[in-house]
């Protein structure tokens, strides 16, 4: 059976776990967790301490690692002489609930399902998009086109209203629609009276027909 997609807790356990009992936990009937075939099981009926494990061939677990209360690791090891010994599993337990920790080969088969499995949606959803015809052959057809249309339709009277404010209006006052607002009228231009139209007149042909001739003086 699959151990990786479960959990068990005791929380009669969770007030006085401690390096000294979480084996004792871990060794409950109802963990599916324990191996009741296992050298820790032997020694507890004997009621011998654990440093027999040593002497001993087999299943066994061990406490590993701790960091009271909050997390334990307990290692499942095949013990083949006092010296050498074999890892079957780990289970870490956080807060009294006991997992199973993956194995390496359960790692890499969940990243390869997980990325198989994003591809495929990818491949389908990109099928969806693919449309043909004899005559105009294969082309993509992306459903958000129509909605992107769309957007800018409404966009643009508010880029329009964002760029070109209309006047500050005073407090109290009605805010004037955009379509009512006038351009203030260019001044026209200054009128020029006939008297100063006529010395112009004549500064402009005095100015072309040069400086009059000297006489000759007389003596």
């Amino acid at each position: 059976d699959n151990l990786l997609g479960i959990s068990w807790v005791d929380s009669s356990w969770i007030p006085i776990l401690n390096n000294g009992s979480v084996l004792d936990y871990f060794s409950e009937r109802s963990n599916p967790f324990y191996d009741r075939t296992c050298n820790n099981e032997v020694v507890k009926m004997q009621r011998m301490t654990l440093d027999h494990l040593n002497q001993m061939v087999g299943v066994e677990y061990i406490l590993l690692h701790a960091q009271e209360p909050i997390l334990f690791i307990i290692r499942k090891q095949q013990r083949q002489s006092p010296t050498q010994v074999l890892p079957l599993a780990d289970y870490y337990i956080i807060a009294g609930v006991i997992y199973q920790a993956p194995d390496l080969g359960s790692v890499i088969n969940s990243r390869v399902l997980t990325a198989v499995h994003g591809i495929q949606s990818a491949f389908e959803e990109a099928m969806s998009y693919c449309r043909y015809h004899p005559s105009k052959g294969y082309w993509w057809h992306f459903k958000d086109q129509e909605e992107r249309g769309v957007r800018i339709t409404t966009l643009v009277p508010l880029i329009y209203w964002f760029f070109f404010l209309p006047p500050q209006q005073k407090p109290g006052e009605k805010p004037i629609p955009v379509d009512q607002i006038k351009k203030e009228p260019e001044p026209a231009p200054e009128a020029v009276k006939p008297e100063e139209k006529e010395t112009v007149k004549n500064t402009q042909s005095a100015g072309a027909k040069g400086p009059p001739e000297k006489r000759m003086r007389l003596q």
